[in-house]
C-alpha cells in the first residue's frame, strides 16, 4: 500500500553532458557529490524477467536532470554477451554505462551491472567480483542492495521491479533498516509478480507503484531535504575531532 507522503516540489538541476565514458575518473571523496560538494542519492534497481520493459518505461518517465544516480541489477545470463546498457541508451538522454570495476557512481547516470559477475559498492565506487558458483538460487540484487544500504545510509533508494522468486527482498529489509527509501512495481503491471510481490509481502516497502509513477516519486524526492541535510550531518559526524 502506498504511503501518504507530502508533497515537496523538486528543484531543477543541471544535468551533466558528458557521458559516463567520458568523464574524468573521480576518487573516493568525491564519488557521493553532485555540484562539487552536494551529496546525492543512489538508486539501486533490482529486475529480473520482464524487467527489461519496465526499466524502459521507467525511464522515459524520469527527467535527466534529478540529479540521483541509477544502478541496475538485472539477472542476466552469464554464458551471453548482454545488450542492456546499449538497449536502455535508447529510452533516454542519460549516459548509460556498462560497469567497469572501479567505476565511480556519478549523477545523472545509469549503471547496469554486467553478466557473469556480482556486484557491490564501496566509497561511492562500483566493485566487480566473479559470480558466484553453485547451483542454489543466485541473489546479485540482494547483495549489492545490502552493501548500497551500507554505504550510502538514508541516500539509498531501493526499487524492485519485475521479476520472478524474491531476490531484493532483504536487500529492501537492509535498505528500510538503514533509514533508506524502498519502491516495489505493483503487481498488476508488472509482467512476473514474484519478486515485487515477495517484497511488498515483507512489509519493508514504501511505494507501491507502476514503473511511471515510480520515476515521478523519484523525480519529487530527489531533492528533498532529508536527504541532503542527514546526508550532510553523517558526513560531519563522521570527521575525526581535533
Amino acid at each position: 500500500m502506498k504511503r501518504p507522503t507530502k508533497q515537496i516540489p523538486a528543484k531543477s538541476k543541471k544535468t551533466s553532458r558528458k557521458s559516463a565514458r567520458e568523464s574524468p575518473p573521480a576518487n573516493k571523496s568525491t564519488a557521493n557529490r553532485s555540484g562539487g560538494n552536494q551529496p546525492f542519492p543512489i538508486v539501486g534497481v533490482g529486475a529480473s524477467a520482464g524487467g527489461l520493459e519496465a526499466f524502459r518505461e521507467l525511464l522515459s518517465h524520469l527527467p535527466i536532470d534529478t540529479g540521483i544516480a541509477l544502478v541496475l541489477v538485472q539477472h542476466l545470463d552469464p554464458k551471453h554477451e548482454s545488450m542492456l546498457a546499449e538497449l536502455l541508451s535508447r529510452s533516454t538522454k542519460m549516459a548509460v554505462s556498462e560497469v567497469q570495476d572501479g567505476m565511480t557512481v556519478l549523477p545523472n547516470h545509469i549503471f547496469v551491472i554486467p553478466r557473469n559477475r556480482d556486484m557491490t559498492i564501496r566509497g561511492g565506487v562500483l566493485r566487480l567480483s566473479p559470480r558466484a558458483a553453485g547451483r542454489s538460487a543466485h541473489h546479485s540484487i540482494d547483495s549489492f542492495f545490502r552493501s548500497l544500504a551500507e554505504d550510502q545510509n538514508n541516500r539509498a533508494i531501493g526499487v524492485i521491479l519485475s521479476g520472478t522468486a524474491s531476490d531484493g527482498t532483504m536487500g529492501l529489509e537492509a535498505m528500510k533498516a538503514d533509514g533508506g527509501i524502498t519502491f516495489a512495481q505493483d503487481t498488476e503491471s508488472a509482467k512476473y509478480d514474484g519478486m515485487p510481490r515477495s517484497a511488498i509481502a515483507s512489509g519493508c516497502v514504501d511505494f507501491v507503484l507502476p514503473p511511471a509513477e515510480i520515476a515521478k516519486e523519484l523525480a519529487r524526492i530527489s531533492s528533498h531535504p532529508y536527504l541532503v541535510i542527514t546526508a550532510n550531518l553523517s558526513e560531519i559526524s563522521a570527521r575525526p575531532s581535533r
